[in-house]
């Protein structure tokens, strides 16, 4: 056989036994590794939850808080108030007008000097006049003076004078011609003579 034919059939040959390999090597398994087999399936890392209806509850309310009852339900579309109730302010009550207290009664002095000046004299039987009572001394009394009056006893008293509430009415000489006590505004007391009594006011 010539010798370039023997050349090109080698050529051809070992052309052949490469393609042979090669397809054995991508085709085929690989020796001493195994071959993969099916995709594992990743396992859950939790518990898969149950499935059904969800369902919620109420909260429990703060310790101190007061829970509102069961049926309660706003109104839709109210606010809920969340801050804290406005106080109530009670009114003030109306101030007490005290009742005006009526004026004290007025105060009668009494003594010697609250019986200090003119008087009217009446008698029992009706008749008056005036009667002077005056601050003047008159050695251990003091004067006084009668006007217009017509009991003859009374018309004569010249001094007076003025002891354990009793005004007393002389004549001269000292004869006591009537003793009267001051109650009042007053002087009530009788003629020492007759016992008529004698009254003088003011």
């Amino acid at each position: 056989m010539p010798r370039s034919l023997l050349s090109t059939a080698a050529i051809l040959a070992l052309t052949a036994g490469l393609g042979a390999c090669a397809s054995q090597r991508f085709d085929g398994p690989v020796r001493g590794r195994a071959a993969p087999g099916p995709q594992a399936s990743l396992e859950p890392i939790a518990p898969a939850m149950p499935s059904g209806p969800v369902t919620s509850a109420p909260l429990a309310p703060p310790p101190g808080a007061t829970a509102a009852p069961a049926d309660f339900s706003p109104p839709v579309g109210a606010d809920v108030a969340v801050g804290p109730a406005t106080p109530v302010i009670a009114p003030e009550p109306a101030p007490t007008i005290a009742p005006v207290a009526p004026p004290p009664p007025p105060i009668v002095s009494s003594g010697r000097s609250s019986v200090v000046g003119t008087w009217n004299a009446k008698d029992a039987t009706g008749a008056s006049c005036k009667v002077s009572l005056s601050s003047a001394p008159a050695l251990d009394l003091y004067k006084a003076s009668a006007s217009s009056c017509p009991n003859k006893d009374l018309a004569k008293v010249t001094a007076w004078d003025y002891r354990d509430g009793e005004v007393y009415l002389y004549q001269p000489g000292g004869t006591v011609t009537a003793r009267l006590r001051q109650g009042g505004g007053a002087l009530d007391g009788a003629l020492s003579k007759s016992g008529a009594s004698l009254a003088m006011v003011r």
